[in-house]
């Protein structure tokens, strides 16, 4: 019997807490890390965020392109991106609602590690993207720190009633991911985010936290560390 709580649920119950703390230290690190990530092929061009929670990743990218396009399961979460002024509508990344070869550029953060159909996630975003465009997917890292702390640690609450490991959670490695991407992807790069950070507190600590920042964006394209970053991001190209 599956425990976990269905995924718009617990988005639900996480949107009015979820930008707490995402505006300084750890996650807006994060965020920063990942939006210039999804810059490099984004620019000019029509995006789509798969995922794209509140807001705060596509709010960045858009003075940057000529559409840029989210959709979430979470209807509480979408209300606060639309109060941003976001082009965003309500939709499974599993069926996405746009036609095929539309946009320059479909990228996903912190959203392909909670879905079971991860062949048909995959999938759709190849199949919205135009040949020559790109898919940036991010995956959990099961050969990284984070993975290690987080096997090691008590759940995080993100509300009353869940914590962070009431909803379905997967881990791929690299070659996980070769396994599942659609024929029509080819990888191209990889890049690390959180490759160095045990645990996100020690962003907040004087001096340790601004040093190990810059650690952290130097990590991201190390090709000796970027393949250990907690959350393994891959560059795909369509054929």
């Amino acid at each position: 019997m599956n425990a976990h709580k269905p995924n718009q649920q617990y988005y639900d119950e996480f949107a009015p807490n979820y930008e707490r703390e995402r505006h300084d230290g750890y996650h807006a690190l994060i965020d920063r890390l990942e939006t210039a990530i999804a810059l490099r092929y984004a620019r000019g061009g029509r995006v789509l965020e798969a995922g794209c929670g509140t807001g705060m990743i596509l709010k960045e990218i858009r003075p940057h392109v000529s559409e840029a396009i989210g959709i979430d399961i979470s209807p509480g979460m979408l209300e606060v991106a639309r109060r941003r002024g976001l082009t965003v509508a309500h939709a499974s990344i599993t069926q996405l609602p746009f036609p095929d070869a539309h946009f320059d550029l479909a990228y996903s953060f912190k959203v392909l590690a909670h879905v079971e159909r991860i062949g048909a996630a995959l999938g759709e975003l190849a199949r919205v993207v135009k040949p020559g465009g790109h898919v940036v997917a991010e995956f959990y890292n099961p050969w990284s720190l984070r993975y290690l702390v987080k096997r090691l640690k008590r759940p995080t609450k993100i509300s009353d009633d869940s914590h962070d490991e009431t909803v379905f959670t997967r881990y791929d490695s690299l070659n996980d991911v070769r396994q599942v991407l659609p024929a029509s992807l080819e990888i191209v790069s990889v890049r690390g985010v959180r490759v160095l950070t045990p645990v996100s507190y020690v962003h907040k600590l004087p001096v340790v936290g601004p040093a190990l920042a810059w650690l952290e964006t130097k990590a991201s394209g190390a090709p000796l560390l970027r393949r250990l970053g907690g959350f393994m991001v891959v560059i795909a190209q369509k054929r």
